[in-house]
């Protein structure tokens, strides 16, 4: 009987040079995900992918589109392999960015949308972070509960609640500087900024949601085959309300293109989408893109809870199954 499983994918911040290289020099599905890649973008995205400058792989504008086309690659590789079989995908979920994989990994739009809809919202997004100076800050081990007051007072925000001791703070400069000051007053000792062009998942994203709004308008989703998981709610999104491992029914929610808008200035509810899941009877995640940063948040949120990971060919002839 096939493994009830769940896909996810990862967000921004998990490139480097040269990810999807491996894939794109042993699978025809992946290298055909790439090539298709080049004539959207028309950018040379798969030269900056595969030989960087860093930096440049690095900024908004390419590293959007270069994370989510190397998961979809991956994900074709290994769909395209016999051990694809062993699995049965019950949910599909990813971290902010990586939301518009699980949503391609559902059916829920082509590949050459889904990746104009991702250059739309990476273009989106820089020019709000050029319009306002924010910043992001990572907090580790600070009880979230006081956190959450502390950005209350001070007007920083929640970006991502990425674990039960990982939480992301974002905002104004400024105010997130003073959340840090209150923070290290209150006891916080692992304070630490975050390298990125601008306060992500915060109201200072207002004009990018706005604009994206308005793009997601022209975008027709069809019915999801399995439930996504939406960042916004941290529970499936309604296209699809049944869920398919118990049949309960899901509570209805917002469509996705309105959740999709809301991301962008709301906090990344990624606790909630793991713990959901796990509830739903899913014990096995397939971490499936660059790196490995899904699986060590997911290990801290329910350390019961087994995460493999597909980031070059030989992972997937290492799974168990």
């Amino acid at each position: 009987m096939p493994l009830n499983i769940a896909l996810i994918f990862p967000g921004q911040g998990a490139q480097k040079v040269g990810m999807g290289l491996e894939f794109f020099q042993n699978s025809p599905q992946a290298k055909a995900v790439f090539e298709e890649a080049d004539r959207i973008c028309a950018n040379n995205l798969t030269k900056v992918v595969f030989e960087g400058p860093e930096d440049k792989l690095t900024s908004t504008a390419y590293s959007q589109p270069a994370i989510f086309t190397v998961s979809v690659a991956a994900l074709e590789a290994f769909k395209a392999h016999p051990k694809f079989k062993n699995y049965d995908v019950k949910f599909t979920a990813g971290h902010s960015l990586g939301e518009y994989a699980a949503l391609y990994a559902a059916g829920v739009m082509p590949f050459d949308e889904a990746l104009r809809l991702v250059q739309k919202r990476a273009s989106c997004m820089e020019e709000a972070a050029r319009e306002n100076q924010g910043a992001m800050t990572a907090v580790i081990g600070f009880e979230s509960s006081k956190l959450v007051e502390i950005c209350r007072r001070t007007g920083a925000e929640i970006a991502n609640f990425n674990s039960n001791e990982q939480i992301v703070i974002t905002g104004h400069k400024a105010k997130v500087e003073a959340a840090m000051e209150e923070i290290k007053a209150a006891g916080g000792q692992k304070i630490i900024p975050l390298t990125v062009s601008g306060a992500f998942h915060s109201s200072l994203m207002a004009s990018a949601a706005s604009k994206f709004a308005e793009a997601l308008k022209e975008i027709s989703f069809s019915p999801s085959q399995v439930p996504v998981l939406s960042n916004v709610t941290g529970l499936p999104h309604s296209s699809n309300p049944v869920n398919l491992v118990s049949s309960v029914v899901i509570p209805a929610q917002a469509g996705i293109q309105d959740n999709l808008a809301r991301q962008i200035t709301s906090s990344v509810q990624w606790v909630k989408c793991v713990e959901y899941m796990a509830s739903q009877g899913i014990k096995n995640f397939i971490e499936i893109g660059p790196g490995k940063v899904l699986k060590g948040l997911i290990r801290r949120i329910d350390p019961a809870l087994t995460v493999s990971n597909i980031e070059k060919p030989q992972d997937i002839e290492a799974l168990a199954l």
